[in-house]
Formats: structure tokens, C-alpha cells, sequence
């Protein structure tokens, strides 16, 4: 069998070079197609398909604790403690939460982020060093020395590699820490964008026992065998019950538990998008074989006298069919083989356009798997454009073929038929993907008309970490900001600076939940609001509006009254009336218990997370008066705006001699324009609108071509007839409606296919909107028209041409 399938494809590799054109066109689109689907496959495989590199990961999972207004919120120290000793159901259960780390003592301070993990945590995700070795649980015990593991991406970033650093001592955030492993290359750590992770040693932290410390540790477990994840919900609940009952108030928003598989927490809501685009190129696909369906049929018409030789001869339908078959087998193979090669380099355009929040990105390229797809769809195109053109073949009708020097007005028709048919069904895909593009233009355009409550431009973000060992309370961290503001201030071009504790749109969030002074303290009156700490220039150096009293000053200390901003939307909510300046509110922003703060003024709304969140409740308070509780926090992690006239890379530099002034200890880092944090927070949205609207526009492109096509093929056919029409008397005004109205009917069939699939599809993108619904009517209106415009173009063309045959001409021919 493989004998004769190898002779196939020498003849077919004989007759396809008698036909060069012809050839070159098939593997051209099909390496186009191939390549393109190779790609967005190769997106998918990694992101959706490949298993999680750790070991059984379908035994993983990721607990979160459920409250009223979250489903998916962190644990404190103690509460993950009690599940760690409590649960009946998890072989091993860890935790971990987000550092920043301040790298100090080589040729600068650098700020890397860090993880905080439970030491069982590699063990649990049954991973391997690649050097050294990775954490024990010994690792955790009280009295043990420093520890930290680095990702492979860190060691060859920051220490080029280096074989000999396993052993060696950094010193992190002041302290020496012994380097005792490097992670696998590409082996993700559970918080995106961490290089290295240190012991969270919890028995011996200071919180181990205050039950109403701050929420800050995130869970991964493994269960036991043979246990389900309701049984370990079951299980961890009933802790939470428990809880509830000995520890009364302090757990009163503490609901229950939610456990959800690893994998679905790590690729997150992407799954609808990705699959979205595969199945758009995928129709792009198709409309480009579609096309070489339509183009091989005509070839093969004109073999027809050639075929019937050969059935003359004795050839079977059957062994024409795998003739005509290992022809479209050879050139899809060739086009495969192609397109894999585009391929490699179309993945790497993909991770050029991909979003930094796109999970297990750093896993994205070309493995077996998509080779086998790359093989796969190359036997599929060869199918699907050649198994019309093999079974007309075979039908063909041996002595009319004979009889005739070309193909009978029958069997042109009947061509002509299946080449309309082959053309509508483009239309109706390609009008499926231009409405799927329009309405996420429509979207981005929604979400980017939003204001964001700041003003971005010409303002720098820099993110500072200072050394705990020097800024160890609030009166440290005040004085920090008191020297470098002046300094910063008189730098050219600098209009405003200001420090925040988080930057919005940076994907962190901080929530704390208060209650309104002299109101009931029942649980339905106790919100939840973002929380900032920030200096009174920030607000300037955003451009944030002060809409109601004061905003803060350098008098607003820790030895003064407490006072805070809150936002409008807050302000509206709980004081419709407008008195907000001088309330006052009990926030629980420490580990003692809420303390009051007067609200001193009103501020306007911020979009702290991203563009297409509702309106959130805002509190702000000076930095001056953050809670000793939260001085960690602040040292961990600050952000410093400065808005100026001048050019970025200027601001920078400036800002970075001005603070080795004050203190050349302090790590920095995304030290770059607002304007990027803002260009972030929409870009999965516009991945998929670049993505799915190249597709569309392709797809147009394929569609038109087939479209003109089909009309250029019945002007060949029908030229007798028109020539005939002409010297009877037709005007030429006539035959040029009557050559277009059979292109613009195939053309409304196309659209009629195409609205019905519109409606029955476009929900599949309903989570990929904003502010537009899947069905809606403007976006269905003028990506009618557009198709009906290009269509009427294409076929004017050879509609034009029709009018043009010369009636003698015509009829001598016949």
C-alpha cells in the first residue's frame, strides 16, 4: 500500500508541475492558512491544553475564603493554620503571599518581586531544582537560617547564570538570605511576574495568633486520593463553622470556603477568548480552501477529456478519486510543511502582541502536539478543497467528454453551482467574523472613551522598596518622604510629586472594610472600600479633583487628628445628602480593632483596577497616619508619581541621583510612564480586537476573491449567450444587470446564512463586550453593507467585461 500510495504521488507530482501557476497559489494559501492556525493553536496548546508542569495536577487546587461581597478572598495566618492542622481531606495544604524584595550590596539596590511561601509549598507542586535544591518544610521551623529560591529566568537576568551562586548569600531587605536552588526554566511560581520566593515561617510569626489580623495568604492544596473537591469543601467548611462559633465577631464575615481546580484559577477567564480567535482563523481556513475547492474544480473541468481517456482506457472512478486526491495531498503537505515553518515565526509574533496578564505565557511555542496539528490540518485542507474536484471527476461522463473539445454547458452549470454554493458559505463566515470584529471595536472604543479619574500623561510611576532594617515605623517612612519631596520638587520640569501606597491600574488591591460613626454596627452596615495611604502632592501629580473641603497637608501627622479623603461615589452612597466633610468612619485597617478618622474632603472617582470595573468606595488617609500595623506594607511597596514637562527618561534619571541622596538603600523599580499602566489594563482587550479583526479582514479578502471568481467564471461560460443577447438587440446596460444580479444574489444568500449564524454565535463573545449587546442592530447594518459594497465591486468587474465581448467574436468561436 505504501508502494502505490508513493507512486500516486509521483504522478500527481508530474502533473502538478505541468501546472506551475496553479500549484504555487495552492501552497501559498494553504502555507498562509496553516501557518496562521498553527500559531493561534500553538497559543492554545500551551495556555489551555498542555497539563500544568507539576506532578498529578488534577489533584490541585486553589482555596479561597468566601465572604458576602467575595468569593474568591485571602486567609489570615491563623486561619490558614487551622486548616493546615484541622483538615481531614488535603494530603498537604500551603500558602504564600507577594513580597517585594529589596536586592541590595551589588553595583545597585534593585527591587525583585517575591513570594512568601509555606516551605512544603515545592514539595506539595512536586517540582524538582534545577540547581541546588528547593525548600523542605524543615525550612519553616522556628530558629532556622535565611533561605531563598530563585526562578531560572532570575539567576540568568541578574546573575548571568552564574553556576557557583548556589551556597552564596544575598541580602535581601537588609538580611542575608543563603541561596540553596534555581526553579526549572519556565516553571511558573504561583503569582505572576515573582522570580524568587523565601519561607513564610508562620509558627513562629507575630500573627500566629491574632485571629483578626489582615487577610494576606492565598492557599493551594493537594487533595488526598480518591477525594472530591466538594469533600474537601465539605471538609474545610466545616473548620470555617467551627471558627464562626469559637471566635464569634471576628469571623462574622467569614462565610465558608470555595475550592477550585488549579488549572482553572491559573488560566483564569482566557479560555473564551483564545478559543474565539482559534476558531476564527480556523474559518479562515476554510474560506482560503474553499477557494481552492473552487479553483481546483475549474482545473479539473478542464481535464475532463483526459479523465475520460483514462476511464477509457480502464481507470476506475475509484482509483481517479485517489488520484485526483494524492494531488491535493501532495500540495497540502507542501503547504503544511510551509506553514509550520511561518509558524515558529507567527509565534513569535503572538507573544509580541500577547498581554503581559495571558497565563503561562513563558510555555507558549511549538511542541509535538502542535506538530501533530500542523500534520492534521494539512490532511483536512487536502480533503476539504479536494474532495469536490475528485468526485466531479469521477462522475464526469466519458463520451460526452470525448465528443466535446471542452466541458458541455451541463456540466458548467453544475460547476457553476457548486462554486456558488462554495462562495456563499464564505460570505456567511466572513460576515460571522466581521460582526465578531465589529463588536469588539465597538467595545474598545466604549472602554476607552471611560475616564479613568486620573490623568496619565506626562506623569512617571516608580515603585520603591526601603530596607526594613532602616525604616522599622511610621516616623522612618514620614521622614523618608519629607526629605525627598523638596528635592524631587526642584528637579527641571517637575510640576507635582507625590507618593501612594498603591498605584491604580498596577493589579494590586488592598480592601478594608469600615462602618459609619453614630450609625447601628449591625453586619449590613459594615462596607468594604480600596485603601490608599498617599502624601497630599499625589493628588496633584495625578490631577485628582478635590470636589468637597480640604485635601491633605504636611500638617496632617500621627500626632494630629486622623482624617481621610473619600471618593465621590462613596460620599453619594452613604451621604446622599451631601455632609460627608466632617463625618466620621471607623476603619479596620489594623490588627487591634477599627479606629475613627473624620472625613476632611471629597475626591473624585479613580479607576483603581481597571477601565470596565463599576465604581468602587475609595478611602484615603496620609501617609503620615498609617497604622504601625501596615508599616510593612508601606516599606514593602510604594509608588512615587511625578508629573513634569520634561521628557520621561530625564524625570528618571533626575529622580534616581535625587534619591541616592537620601538614602542609596532604596530599591526601585517600573520606574515608567502612567500612560503604560493604563495601556496594560485594556491590552487583553485589544489582543483579541488586532487578532480576530486581521482574521476578519483576511477572511473579507478570501471571500471577495472567491465572489469575483465565481461571476468571472460564468462570463467564460455564458460568453456564447452574450454574444447572442448583444446581435439580438440587448443593450449592454442589461447584460451588465444580469451578469451582476447572479453575483449580488449568491451574495444575499451568503448574508442570509451569515445573520443567522451572527445571532446563534456572537453570544459566544458576550463576555468579551462592553457596553454593546451581541445582537446589536447598527453593527449588523453596516457590516451588511460593507460586504454588500465590496461585492457589488468585485462583481462589476467581470460584469464590465461582459459587456465588452464582441457579438462576432463570440459566435465564431461557437
Amino acid at each position: 500500500m505504501t508502494g502505490n500510495l508513493y507512486k500516486e504521488l509521483q504522478y500527481a507530482a508530474r502533473s502538478l508541475r505541468k501546472k506551475p501557476a496553479f500549484a504555487l497559489v495552492t501552497i501559498i494559501t494553504l502555507a498562509l492558512g496553516i501557518g496562521a492556525t498553527t500559531a493561534v493553536f500553538s497559543v492554545v496548546n500551551s495556555v489551555l491544553l498542555r497539563p500544568l508542569p507539576f506532578r498529578d495536577p488534577d489533584q490541585l487546587v486553589w482555596v479561597w475564603s468566601r465572604r458576602p461581597d467575595n468569593n474568591r478572598a485571602p486567609f489570615s495566618l491563623p486561619d490558614f493554620l487551622d486548616h493546615r492542622d484541622q483538615n481531614q481531606t488535603l494530603l498537604e495544604i500551603a500558602a504564600f503571599s507577594n513580597i517585594g524584595l529589596s536586592l541590595s550590596g551589588l553595583e545597585k539596590t534593585e527591587r525583585l518581586q517575591g513570594l512568601r511561601v509555606s516551605a512544603n509549598l515545592f514539595q506539595l507542586l512536586g517540582v524538582n531544582a534545577s540547581y541546588g535544591r528547593l525548600m523542605v518544610p524543615q525550612d519553616d521551623e522556628p530558629g532556622q537560617r535565611h533561605v531563598v529560591v530563585l526562578t531560572y529566568e532570575c539567576w540568568l537576568r541578574r546573575f548571568a547564570g552564574d553556576s557557583q551562586l548556589v551556597g552564596k548569600t544575598l541580602s535581601l531587605n537588609g538580611e542575608s538570605y543563603s541561596v540553596i536552588g534555581i526553579l526549572p526554566r519556565g516553571f511558573p511560581l504561583p503569582l505572576r511576574g515573582a522570580e524568587l520566593a523565601i519561607p513564610l515561617s508562620p509558627d513562629s510569626d507575630p500573627l500566629r495568633n491574632v485571629r483578626n489580623s489582615v487577610n494576606f495568604l492565598r492557599l493551594i492544596a493537594r487533595l488526598k486520593p480518591d477525594v472530591t473537591r466538594h469533600q474537601a469543601g465539605s471538609d474545610l467548611n466545616a473548620i470555617v463553622r467551627h471558627q464562626r462559633q469559637q471566635f464569634g465577631e471576628a469571623y462574622s464575615k467569614k462565610t465558608g470556603i470555595n475550592v477550585v481546580p488549579l488549572y482553572e484559577e491559573l488560566v483564569g477567564d482566557v479560555r473564551t477568548g483564545l478559543l474565539i480567535l482559534l476558531g476564527a482563523v480556523v474559518s479562515v481556513l476554510l474560506i482560503g480552501c474553499s477557494n481552492l475547492a473552487a479553483l481546483a474544480l475549474t482545473r479539473t473541468a478542464s481535464r475532463y477529456q483526459e479523465i475520460a481517456i483514462r476511464k477509457a482506457l480502464g481507470a476506475t472512478s475509484a482509483r481517479l478519486v485517489t488520484q485526483l486526491l494524492s494531488e491535493s495531498l501532495l500540495l497540502a503537505l507542501l503547504g503544511g510543511v510551509a506553514g509550520l515553518l511561518l509558524a515558529t515565526f507567527g509565534v513569535r509574533a503572538l507573544l509580541s502582541l500577547t498581554p503581559a496578564q495571558l497565563p503561562r505565557s513563558q510555555e507558549i511555542g511549538v511542541d509535538a502536539r502542535v506538530l501533530a496539528f500542523a500534520v492534521a490540518a494539512s490532511v483536512l485542507s487536502a480533503l476539504i478543497f479536494g474532495i469536490l474536484p475528485a468526485w466531479q471527476a469521477a462522475r464526469a461522463e466519458m463520451n460526452r467528454a470525448l465528443k466535446l473539445n471542452s466541458r458541455g454547458a451541463g456540466e458548467g452549470a453544475r460547476l457553476n453551482r457548486w462554486r456558488s454554493i462554495l462562495v456563499i458559505a464564505e460570505v456567511g463566515v466572513s460576515f460571522v467574523l466581521l460582526i465578531g470584529a465589529g463588536l469588539l471595536i465597538q467595545s474598545f472604543q466604549r472602554v476607552q472613551a471611560i475616564q479613568p479619574g486620573f490623568d496619565p500623561s506626562h506623569t512617571v510611576a516608580a515603585r520603591f522598596s526601603l530596607p526594613k532594617s532602616n525604616y522599622q515605623n511610621r516616623a522612618a517612612v514620614a521622614l523618608f518622604c519629607e526629605k525627598l519631596i523638596p528635592g524631587v520638587q526642584t528637579l527641571p520640569g517637575v510640576e507635582a510629586v507625590g507618593a501612594v501606597s498603591i498605584l491604580p491600574m498596577s493589579g494590586s488591591a488592598n480592601i478594608i472594610e469600615f462602618s459609619v460613626v453614630g450609625r447601628a454596627t449591625a453586619q449590613t452596615d459594615t462596607y468594604a472600600a480600596q485603601f490608599r495611604a498617599a502624601t497630599p502632592g499625589y493628588f496633584m501629580a495625578m490631577r485628582i479633583p478635590l470636589l468637597q473641603g480640604r485635601g491633605f497637608s504636611e500638617h496632617d501627622r500621627a500626632d494630629s487628628v486622623a482624617v481621610a479623603l473619600v471618593n465621590e461615589a462613596m460620599a453619594h452612597r452613604l451621604w446622599p445628602d451631601g455632609n460627608a466633610v466632617g463625618a466620621y468612619i471607623n476603619i479596620d485597617d489594623n490588627n487591634t480593632g477599627p479606629r475613627p478618622v473624620e472625613i476632611t474632603g471629597v475626591v473624585g472617582n479613580v479607576k483603581h483596577q481597571n477601565l470596565e470595573t463599576p465604581e468602587t468606595l475609595d478611602i484615603y488617609i496620609p501617609l503620615a497616619q498609617i497604622h504601625e500595623d501596615n508599616i510593612g506594607m508601606i516599606t514593602n511597596s510604594q509608588y512615587w508619581v511625578i508629573r513634569s514637562k520634561g521628557e520621561g527618561q530625564s524625570v528618571e534619571s533626575n529622580l534616581l541621583k535625587e534619591l541616592q541622596k537620601i538614602d542609596r538603600d532604596v530599591a526601585t523599580a517600573n520606574i515608567r510612564p502612567m500612560e503604560d499602566y493604563l495601556s496594560e489594563s485594556v491590552a487583553p482587550r485589544r489582543f483579541s480586537l488586532r487578532i480576530l479583526t486581521i482574521f476578519a479582514i483576511a477572511a473579507l479578502l478570501l471571500t471577495v476573491t472567491g465572489i469575483y471568481g465565481v461571476v468571472s467564471y460564468n462570463v467564460s461560460q455564458r460568453t456564447s449567450e452574450i454574444g447572442i443577447r448583444l446581435a439580438l438587440g440587448a443593450g449592454r446596460a442589461r447584460i451588465f444587470r444580469l451578469i451582476l444580479g447572479q453575483g449580488v444574489g449568491v451574495v444575499f444568500l451568503g448574508l442570509a446564512l451569515g445573520l443567522g449564524g451572527a445571532f446563534a454565535l456572537t453570544r459566544l463573545i458576550r463576555t468579551l463586550l462592553f457596553g454593546v449587546a451581541p445582537t446589536d442592530p447598527p453593527t449588523f447594518v453596516f457590516v451588511s453593507l460593507i460586504l454588500l459594497v465590496v461585492a457589488l465591486i468585485a462583481c462589476s468587474l467581470p460584469a464590465r467585461r461582459a459587456t465588452k465581448v464582441d457579438p462576432l467574436v463570440a459566435l465564431r468561436n461557437e
